[in-house]
């Protein structure tokens, strides 16, 4: 059952959108490595910001998360990609399908 979640939002510095977008595209071998987190989708709302949100079966696996190659990779290029710290909240999944 997926009990947990992440919902991160980012902001692409002028004229870096490209290049987080295809970041984000990287980082899906990643996830797939990760075998506690069930779903990951990258997503872009807007021309500047992008989202992350993904799905775990409960806190461990949700904090390995956090603690392994994406969260790392992305914040070793925060200074380069981003204009805003990330916005990274926990969720709760109520129900899922």
């Amino acid at each position: 059952m997926i009990k947990a979640g992440l919902l991160v939002k980012l902001i692409a510095k002028p004229g870096k959108e490209y290049d987080l977008a295809e970041f984000l595209k990287s980082a899906l071998p990643l996830a797939q490595d990760e075998s506690e987190t069930i779903n990951w989708y990258a997503f872009r709302v807007s021309e500047s910001t992008f989202g992350i949100f993904d799905t775990f079966p409960g806190d461990e696996g949700r904090n390995a998360h956090l603690a392994g190659k994406i969260a790392e990779a992305l914040m070793a290029n925060a200074p380069h990609l981003l204009a805003l710290e990330p916005t990274i909240e926990h969720v709760e999944i109520l129900a899922s399908k």
